[in-house]
C-alpha cells in the first residue's frame, strides 16, 4: 500500500509547473517581467530551473556567474513561484569538451563522440565527476538554504553509455566484483561455447558492434553495467548536494515506455522522488484507450518504485517536435490527462516548456507561452484552466492508491528475452504482452502495481500477474510460490523460467522451480510467423464467464498437465486437443498458466471473471462505458476521490455507485454523471464531502 508522503515538504501541495529557460533570455529584461505576470495568469507555483545552463552558470573555467540566477530565484519567489533546482551536468560546456576530450563518450564502434547534443558525457571519467560535483557543490552552498528550492532536479533525462577505456577498466572491475574468478564468469556465460573462454580480465570488453556480440552473459552484464554506472553517478551527485543540506529531496526525470536503457528499479534508493516525462501520442486513432493505457502503466510504474506518490515532471502542452507527426491537443485533452496523472498517483502537473525557444531543435516544441508571449493562445487558456483544478484539488496533498493486484515487468527479463535468439527473432514482444494483461485491469478501474523480480512482496495483493517471466533471479520463484500457497492468484505464461539469473538454461523442465507451482511441465515452444494464429478452445472454464474461443498468435507452448486442470486447448496444428490454458491449485490458492498469446477479448474476459472471483475493488463499483476508466485515490482520515476519464470522442453517461459531489465545481450527482468527450471529473463521495 502506498504511503502517504509529502514529496517537497518546503511546499506541501499539487505542484503546477514548467521547465524555464530564462538563460536564454538575460538580455530581454521585460520577458522576464512578463513571464512572472503569465505564470501567475496560469497558476504556475513552481520552475525547474537551471536544466541546461551550466555555460552560463561557468563559461570558462573556475568563472562563475551566479548573479542571473540569484535574482530569477528571488523574484520568483517574491511572486509566490517556488524552484526546483537543477543540476547541469546533462549538457557539458563546449570549452569543457574541448580541454578535457576524456570526457566525451566513445560509442560502440570504438569512436570518440564529438562534442554536441546533450547527455553525452562519460558516467566513469574522474575529471567529470569531479567537475560535476564542484558546480553541484557551488549550486547548493548558494540554494540550498534558500527558502525558495523545495526540490534538486538532478541533471536531465539520465541515458546512454560509454565505451571508452575508463568504462572498459570499470566494467572489468566491477565483472571481477561480481563473479570473482575467471572460471565463475566463464561458466556463468557458457564461454566454451565456440572457443570465447576468457584466460585474462583485460580480454574482456564490451560488447562493440564490431567485436564479441554472441555471448549472452557479456550483453546482459553489460547492460546491468551501464544501469549500475549511471546509478552511480546520480549517487554521486545526489551526495554533493546533500552534503550541503540534506534536508532537501532529489529526483531524477525518469522517460516513458519502459525506457530501455536502464534499470529504474536501481534507482528507487538512490532519489528521494520518483518523477518522469511524459510524452504520448496522442490523436493516432479513433479513440485514445491505447495512448492512454501506454501512459498509464507507467505511472503505475513510477508509484511503484518507491511506493509512493511521484511526480510528472514534464509533459507537453500541446505538440512535441520529435514525433514523426506532432498533433495538437484536442481540447480538453490537456485536461484529461492531468486528470490521468492525479488519478495514478502524481502530485504535480509540470510542462516542457514555459516560454518557446527562439531557436535550435526544440524551437517548434509547443510551450505555455508561444512565440507571440502572449496569452491568448487556445493552449495559454487551457493550462490556466489545469492550474485552477490544480488549486481547487490540493486536498489530494498527500493521498494514497491501494492495489490489490501487481504485474511483474523486470528490466533484466526484458533485456535476456530480446537477446535469446529464438524462438522469435521476428520478436517477442515482452513489454506489449506486459501491456495486455495490465490494460485488462485498468479499463475496470482497478489499481494495479508493478514490481520487479527484486521488489515483489507476496503479502500485499490478492492477483500477481507474471507474463513471460523467462529468467529466474532475485528469489522470485521462491516468492510465487510463497504467495500462492498463502492463498495468492498467479497468472504466469510461455517462456517462464527457463533461465538462471545470467541466462543460463536451466537443467530439467520448465517451468523451473515452478512446475509444481503451475501444475504443468512445458515440452516445446512452437512459433508462429506474422500472419499466422491458433486458438483456445475452452473445455472446462472452472467457474469462470468465458467464451467458447478465442484467437493467439506468436508462440504456442506445448505441455502436459501433472496436477493442473484444463480449461482450454489448442484448435489447430499437430497439438490441437492439447492444453493451452490451465489453472492449478497450490496450497490455498491457484496458479493459471497461459500456454499462448490470445487477443484481447481474452485478457477482458478473463480478468473480468478473475476480479470478479477475488473480490478485486475497484474505483467505481458500477459498469464503465467503453472508453471510460476510473481511479481513486484515499486519505488517512477516510477521504476517498474518484477521477472519470471519457478517453472516446463522444460524450458518455456513467451510472454511480452513490452520491457525489465534483470537487472543483462543487456540483451535487446521485445517480449518473455526464462526460463530454474527451472530459474528465474528479468527484467525492457526499457523505464526505463536509469533513
Amino acid at each position: 500500500m502506498t504511503e502517504t508522503f509529502a514529496l517537497t515538504p518546503r511546499y506541501p501541495h499539487l505542484l503546477h509547473g514548467a521547465d524555464y529557460n530564462p538563460d536564454q533570455w538575460l538580455d530581454r529584461p521585460d520577458i522576464l517581467e512578463k513571464d512572472i505576470q503569465l505564470m501567475r495568469k496560469a497558476g504556475i507555483n513552481c520552475v525547474s530551473l537551471g536544466i541546461f545552463s551550466w555555460a552560463k552558470l561557468e563559461p570558462a573555467e573556475g568563472e562563475y556567474h551566479f548573479e542571473w540566477m540569484d535574482r530569477i530565484i528571488e523574484t520568483l519567489y517574491e511572486n509566490g513561484i517556488y524552484t526546483v533546482l537543477a543540476t547541469p551536468s546533462g549538457a557539458k560546456p563546449a570549452w569543457m569538451a574541448q580541454k578535457y576530450p576524456e570526457i566525451r563518450r566513445v560509442d560502440r564502434h570504438g569512436m570518440r563522440e564529438h562534442q554536441g547534443g546533450r547527455h553525452n558525457h562519460c558516467y566513469t571519467s574522474p575529471i567529470y565527476r569531479e567537475k560535476v560535483c564542484q558546480i553541484d557543490t557551488l549550486l547548493a552552498q548558494r540554494y540550498a538554504s534558500h527558502p525558495a528550492v523545495i526540490l534538486w532536479h538532478l541533471s536531465n533525462e539520465f541515458g546512454g553509455e560509454c565505451y571508452c577505456d575508463l568504462c572498459v577498466e570499470a566494467f572489468r572491475n566491477w565483472l571481477a566484483e561480481r563473479y570473482g574468478t575467471l572460471d565463475a564468469l566463464n561458466h556463468a556465460w557458457w564461454a566454451d561455447f565456440w572457443s570465447h573462454t576468457y584466460t585474462d580480465w583485460s580480454q574482456i570488453e564490451p560488447p562493440y558492434v564490431n567485436g564479441e556480440t554472441n555471448v549472452h552473459g557479456l550483453n546482459l552484464d553489460w547492460k546491468r553495467f551501464v544501469s549500475d554506472r549511471t546509478r552511480d553517478f546520480v549517487r554521486m551527485e545526489r551526495d554533493c548536494v546533500k552534503a550541503v543540506n540534506p534536508d532537501i529531496p532529489v529526483t531524477i526525470n525518469m522517460m516513458e515506455d519502459f525506457y530501455y536503457g536502464l534499470n529504474y528499479f536501481d534507482f528507487r534508493d538512490v532519489v528521494d522522488v520518483v518523477s518522469w516525462d511524459s510524452y504520448p501520442h496522442w490523436h493516432e486513432g479513433a479513440d485514445e484507450i491505447l495512448p492512454a493505457h501506454q501512459t498509464a502503466i507507467i505511472h503505475d510504474l513510477m508509484r511503484s518504485l518507491k511506493d509512493q506518490p511521484f511526480l510528472l515532471m514534464e509533459n507537453t502542452p500541446s505538440t512535441t517536435n520529435w514525433a514523426a507527426v506532432s498533433r495538437v491537443r484536442k481540447p480538453r485533452m490537456l485536461m484529461l490527462s492531468s486528470v490521468q496523472a492525479l488519478a495514478h498517483g502524481s502530485d504535480s502537473v509540470q510542462y516542457f516548456q514555459w516560454r518557446a525557444s527562439r531557436g535550435s531543435c526544440e524551437k517548434f516544441h509547443s510551450a505555455v507561452v508561444g512565440h507571440d508571449g502572449t496569452d491568448a493562445s487556445r493552449t495559454f487558456q487551457e493550462v490556466s484552466q489545469v492550474g485552477k483544478m490544480l488549486q481547487d484539488a490540493d486536498m489530494l496533498y498527500p493521498t494514497q492508491i491501494r492495489a490489490q493486484a501487481c504485474v511483474l515487468f523486470d528490466w533484466e527479463n526484458m533485456w535476456a528475452i530480446d537477446n535469446s535468439k529464438g524462438p522469435r527473432n521476428a520478436g517477442m514482444y515482452y513489454r506489449d504482452t506486459v501491456r495486455e494483461h495490465h490494460r485488462a485491469l485498468w479499463r475496470q478501474g482497478i489499481a494495479c502495481d508493478i514490481k520487479d523480480s527484486v521488489t515483489f512482496e507476496p503479502d500485499r495483493y490478492k492477483l500477481v500477474i507474471a507474463p513471460m517471466l523467462y529468467m529466474l533471479r532475485g528469489g522470485i520463484e521462491d516468492k510465487l510460490r510463497k504467495f500462492v500457497e498463502g492463498g495468492g492468484t498467479l497468472v504466469t505464461t510461455y517462456f517462464s523460467a527457463v533461465v538462471n539469473e545470467t541466462d543460463l538454461c536451466f537443467e530439467g523442465t520448465v517451468p523451473h522451480a515452478l512446475c509444481d507451482v503451475m501444475g504443468i511441465v512445458q515440452d516445446e515452444i512452437d512459433a508462429l510467423y506474422d500472419g499466422m494464429s491458433n486458438g483456445i478452445r475452452v473445455t472446462d472454464s472452472d467457474g469462470l464467464a468465458l467464451r467458447q474461443s478465442y484467437r493467439s498468435t506468436q508462440l504456442c507452448a506445448l505441455i502436459h498437465t501433472t496436477t493442473a486442470k484444463t480449461i482450454g486447448v489448442y484448435e489447430t496444428d499437430f497439438y490441437a486437443g492439447s492444453p493451452a490454458f490451465t489453472v492449478n491449485h497450490y496450497g490455498a490458492g491457484q496458479a493459471y498458466f497461459l500456454a499462448t498469446r490470445p487477443q484481447e477479448d481474452f485478457y477482458t474476459d478473463f480478468y473480468t471473471a478473475i476480479a470478479e472471483k477475488l473480490g478485486l475493488e475497484r474505483a467505481l463499483h458500477a459498469p464503465l462505458p467503453d472508453g471510460v476508466v476510473a481511479g481513486k485515490r484515499c486519505g488517512e482520515n477516510g477521504d476517498q476521490f474518484l477521477f472519470l476519464q471519457n478517453y472516446t470522442y463522444e460524450a458518455q453517461e456513467i451510472p454511480l455507485d452513490g452520491g457525489y459531489i465534483d470537487l472543483i465545481t462543487e456540483q451535487p450527482y446521485s445517480d449518473r454523471i455526464s462526460l463530454p468527450p474527451l472530459g474528465s471529473a474528479i468527484l467525492r463521495p457526499a457523505s464526505s464531502a463536509n469533513r
